[in-house]
Formats: C-alpha cells, sequence, structure tokens
C-alpha cells in the first residue's frame, strides 16, 4: 500500500493531484501549524493571460495555530467578486459551465475552517474527474501521533495504515532519508512532476496555475492522462 500526506491546499495544482492518483491512501495533515503566504488559502488562476493569486480570507491568521484551527473569515462581496474574475477570464473556456459549477460547490458548502474547505476542494475535484484514493484526516486518524518529529510521525502514520510505502513531493529530498525510514521498514519515494502545456486560449502558456484553470480548459479523460505524467525516484 502506498501512501502520502500532505498538507491541504485550496484548488491545488495538478501536481497535487498527481500525487493524490499516486497513492492508495492520502492523508491531509491538517494538525500541523499554518503557513502564512503559503499554498494552503491561496491559489494562482489566469487573469488577462498572466498569473495573478488569489486569496481565501482568514479570521486571526496565525503561524502559531494548526490549519484545522484557521476560521475562514470571507463575506458576499469577496465571493461575489471572485465569481466574476472566474467569470470574466474564463466564459469562453470550453469547460467554464461544470469547473465553475464544482468551484460553487466547495464554496457554497458550509465550512468553518480553511483546512475544511480546503480538504473539501480536493475531494470534490478527485471524484469529479473519478479517483479512487482514500482520504483520510491526520488529526481525525492519527491523533495519537500529535507531537512526534517530523519523520517519525510520517513513518508512524504510514506503520498505522499499514502502508509499505510513503511517496513525498520532490521538495522533501533535503528533509527525509530513504535509509532511515527504510530502517523502519517504510521506502520513501519522492514524486517528480511534469507539467504538460495545454491551450489556454490563444495565449502562450502558463504553468502550474490551479486545478481550477486545467479543468477550464481540458475535459475530465485529458486531465486524468495529466496525473499519469509523473516519476516515482
Amino acid at each position: 500500500m502506498k501512501i502520502a500526506i500532505m498538507q491541504p491546499y485550496i484548488f491545488p495544482y495538478i501536481g497535487y493531484f498527481q500525487l493524490v492518483n499516486a497513492v492508495d491512501v492520502f492523508v491531509f495533515y491538517d494538525d500541523v501549524n499554518f503557513i502564512k503566504r503559503g499554498w494552503i488559502n491561496r491559489n494562482q488562476i489566469l487573469v488577462n493571460n498572466e498569473a495573478i493569486l488569489f486569496s481565501v480570507p482568514l479570521k486571526k491568521v496565525s503561524q502559531n495555530k494548526l490549519i484545522k484551527e484557521i476560521e475562514l473569515g470571507y463575506d458576499d462581496k469577496w465571493l461575489k467578486q471572485f465569481f466574476a474574475t472566474l467569470e470574466f477570464n474564463y466564459k469562453k473556456a470550453p469547460f467554464y459551465e461544470e469547473t465553475l459549477q464544482l468551484v460553487k460547490d466547495v464554496f457554497e458548502t458550509d465550512h468553518l475552517t480553511i483546512a475544511d474547505m480546503a480538504v473539501d476542494s480536493i475531494k470534490k475535484i478527485a471524484n469529479h474527474i473519478g479517483l479512487s484514493t482514500v482520504f483520510e484526516k491526520s488529526s481525525v486518524a492519527y491523533p495519537q501521533t500529535k507531537g512526534m518529529d517530523k519523520a517519525d510521525r510520517l513513518i508512524e502514520i504510514s506503520k498505522l495504515r499499514k502502508a509499505e510505502t510513503y511517496i513525498n513531493p520532490a521538495g522533501g529530498k533535503e528533509l527525509y532519508n530513504k535509509k532511515y525510514f527504510k530502517a523502519y521498514d517504510i521506502d520513501l519515494f519522492f514524486i517528480q512532476n511534469k507539467i504538460v502545456p495545454y491551450l489556454q486560449f490563444d495565449a502562450n502558456f502558463v504553468p502550474g496555475l490551479s486545478i481550477i484553470d486545467v479543468m477550464m480548459f481540458n475535459s475530465k479523460e485529458e486531465v486524468l492522462k495529466m496525473l499519469d505524467l509523473y516519476q516515482i525516484i
């Protein structure tokens, strides 16, 4: 069994979904500290053929709080402006209507925290595409591991889930050692993402945008093909 453990991000980029696709069980790391100016409540969409950041407003943001403790702070005015931005920039995209409905479904669901909203955004997209990955939250499924050192906690969660393989984003190569994981009978691998260009109207391709952008321009079948374009190293 293959497992990944990652903070929940709001409508993350396609590389995040490649990791989801690469494992059997995906654990949302929602009981670790919130990261300011990270990707938990922010991502990028296409505005006038450029990558523009959008941020979901939050209340009382602090890096001393856990992700699952950070409450949402947007109002109807912000939401109306956000959807107006999507409409202005994506109205002519081939899959605008169905993608917009997915985004609306997330924002119209009654969430209290950014963790819950981000998790919901990922699960709804995964379900729409047709991924079979099992999702869990670290705070719910593995609360007894809270307080352990980073690598030790990942190993312990993997063992509790009876996973033999742990897959981490490639950026973790400087943090985690394969030999250390192997000493606990866990095979550590890293995912090398590959982002392929797709047609964004008639402009030059802008990579690394939110999955919202990917789905505006690609069918579910095309997105699934993109999710297989990674390498495990």
